[in-house]
């Protein structure tokens, strides 16, 4: 069954294409680039476009800043929590890497 909006989808493209919006555009006459998971294409970019990242690479991220911030402090308690909390990011990371 067709989508219920397809004659006026189908209009507005042919439309469009008689004005000529569709002339000239960037890549035109190209191959589209290859796409290692076209079933999950959209869904990629919009995660992309967003800032999204594996968890593994969040948590890699996040584990670099606790460490410089360990680097920069003198505080012995700040330190001890410091390192609590690496040692829970790490064991994340390796729960994370593992999963894949």
């Amino acid at each position: 069954m067709d989508h219920p909006l397809i004659d006026l989808i189908n209009a507005r493209i042919a439309k469009a294409e008689a004005e000529g919006a569709f002339d000239n555009l960037p890549g035109a006459g190209k191959p589209l680039p290859e796409c290692d998971d076209p079933e999950n294409a959209v869904l990629t970019r919009i995660l992309k476009d967003n800032g999204a990242v594996p968890q593994a690479v969040a948590l890699t991220r996040e584990l670099a800043a606790l460490r410089e911030e360990l680097r920069e402090t003198a505080d012995r308690d700040r330190r001890r929590r410091l390192i609590k909390d690496m040692a829970l990011l790490e064991t994340r990371l390796e729960i994370a890497r593992k999963s894949r």
